[in-house]
């Protein structure tokens, strides 16, 4: 069973409706006895960090999480929010991060030698992969579409999936074991999201 966590931030529906039609059945949740069942879990969301940290604090899902990802190494995905939720931290909150992967979450500067940097970054962008993974299969030269303004560090580059541009360099997408990460939305990224949602469903045995 796939388990998109719902907590309250937004966007699950469009991963729901994405995984619909790759034909692949998936349940919203924050149910833990759902959450325990499940065989791939996506954790999606926009908007503020301190914001999403609190409702997963609020719906006493973090234990099931952790034990599900961290103890039964269940596959799970974290799309823009989500991933940088499983961060240390963010510049802009106060709350501490999941701290699933050694990773921080920085605001874009203002200005890149002397040039304004528009942000928030939206719109289609190029994702370069830094080493093989499943992924990133059958896609050649992927595009993404992209709404941020936080971007994500992380400490260890062997975690470093994939790197995009916008005015510096950031990390698009990271990796520790079965912790997936993602900056961008692959539910709003056509062919390109469709690809990428079926190979992570399909890692380590179809759902």
């Amino acid at each position: 069973m796939i388990c998109i966590i719902n907590y309250d931030t937004g966007n699950v529906g469009a991963v729901h409706n994405m995984l619909h039609v790759l034909g692949f059945e998936s349940t919203l949740t924050n149910n833990p006895d759902e959450i325990e069942k499940a065989s791939h879990l996506i954790l999606p969301g926009v908007g503020a960090f301190d914001h999403g940290m609190k409702k997963l604090i609020d719906l006493g899902i973090i234990p099931v999480l952790e034990k599900k990802v961290l103890q039964q190494k269940t596959p799970i995905l974290g799309i823009c929010l989500g991933a940088q939720l499983m961060c240390k931290g963010s510049e802009e909150g106060q709350q501490a991060g999941l701290g699933w992967i050694d990773a921080k979450v920085k605001r874009f500067p203002l200005s890149v030698d002397g040039n304004k940097l528009v942000s928030p970054n939206i719109g289609w962008n190029e994702v370069i992969p830094k080493k093989p993974e499943i992924l990133f299969n059958e896609l050649e030269m992927p595009r993404f579409y992209f709404v941020h303004s936080y971007f994500i560090e992380c400490e260890n580059r062997e975690n470093v999936l994939c790197e995009s541009e916008h005015g510096i360099k950031f990390d698009s997408a990271f990796q520790k074991g079965c912790i997936f990460g993602v900056q961008f939305h692959p539910e709003k990224s056509h062919r390109f999201g469709k690809q990428l949602l079926k190979n992570f469903i399909m890692k380590d045995g179809a759902a």
